[in-house]
């Protein structure tokens, strides 16, 4: 099973949102570590959407599984924007620096592996 790596404040942000909406985010990061798709999962750029719907209000978390073998989850959020579907410009803005954060973590974490493996 892929690991998951919580990039910034985004466990804090899911644990923050309805039970509902953590139970369904759970579930659809729960197959992705199985290899699997959640039925409303869909491509964002390079990596994943998640959406729920809660009390007229809408959840969205942003996971990447394409930067190594485990899950960053970049960001979970509540849209709060008035310009329809689109996420807003905050949003993306942080979504793109927890990426560029995640791979920089992939990077260090496979030179560590390469610095183990060399001193064994």
């Amino acid at each position: 099973m892929r690991k998951i790596e919580w990039i910034g404040s985004s466990l804090k942000d899911l644990i923050e949102m309805p039970e509902a909406v953590r139970a369904e985010f759970g579930h659809g990061l729960y197959l992705a570590q199985t290899g699997q798709r959640h039925l409303h999962a869909k491509p964002y750029g390079d990596s994943i959407e998640l959406i729920e719907r809660s009390d007229g209000d809408t959840y969205r978390c942003i996971y990447n599984i394409k930067i190594d073998d485990d899950i960053y989850v970049l960001h979970a959020f509540q849209k709060k924007s008035t310009s329809g579907i689109a996420v807003p410009r905050h949003d993306k803005d942080t979504i793109e620096a927890r990426l560029k954060a995640a791979k920089h973590l992939a990077a260090e974490k496979r030179k560590t592996a390469q610095n183990t493996t060399k001193g064994k």
